[in-house]
C-alpha cells in the first residue's frame, strides 16, 4: 500500500537560515527552476547544493478538481500558495493527497465541505486538482537515513 513517504521531491537545499517562524530553507526541486522557501526543523546543517529528498507540505485553504491545465507551483520563488497537478496518491479517510505540480505536494484537505469544490467531479487518483494553500509551508528532509520533520 502506497504511503506519502513513497512520493518525495528530489532536488537540492539552496539555503537555510533562522526566521522568527522557524527554520526555513530554500528548496530547488530537481528539473526546475522553483526555489521553494519552506518551513521545517531540519538542523541547521542540511548540506547545501547536494541531492537530497525532501516531502513538501501544505495545508489547503481551498481545493478545486479543473478539467484541464498544466501542472505548476505558484509563486516560481517564495513559499508555495498554488499548486496545481494530477493526484497521484489519496488516503483512505479522505483527508490526505499527493498532488503532482512539477514536483510531488503533500496536501491536508479543508476540514470543511466548503473547502472543497467538486465542479469536475470527485477527487481521485489521475484527476486534475488545483490547490489555495494557507501559509506555512514545511518541508521534512531525509539525512542519513534518519527523517527530520516539521
Amino acid at each position: 500500500m502506497p504511503s506519502p513517504a513513497d512520493f518525495p521531491a528530489p532536488g537540492k537545499v539552496l539555503d537555510v537560515r533562522d526566521t522568527d517562524q522557524g527554520r526555513l530553507l530554500t528548496f530547488q526541486p530537481r528539473g526546475t527552476n522553483y526555489e521553494m522557501h519552506l518551513l521545517t526543523d531540519a538542523p541547521a546543517d542540511v548540506p547545501l547544493n547536494k541531492p537530497l529528498d525532501l516531502l513538501i507540505r501544505v495545508q489547503a485553504r481551498k481545493v478545486y478538481t479543473v478539467p484541464s491545465g498544466g501542472n505548476f507551483v505558484a509563486p516560481i520563488f517564495g513559499p508555495p500558495r498554488t499548486i496545481q497537478g494530477r493526484v497521484r496518491w489519496a488516503d483512505e479517510s479522505g483527508q490526505r493527497l499527493v498532488v503532482h505540480a512539477g514536483v510531488p505536494v503533500l496536501v491536508e484537505l479543508p476540514p470543511a465541505d466548503s473547502g472543497i469544490d467538486l465542479d469536475e467531479g470527485p477527487i481521485t487518483i489521475g484527476r486534475m486538482v488545483n490547490v489555495a494553500a494557507l501559509p506555512g509551508a514545511s518541508a521534512s528532509v531525509q539525512l542519513q537515513d534518519q527523517a527530520v520533520t516539521k
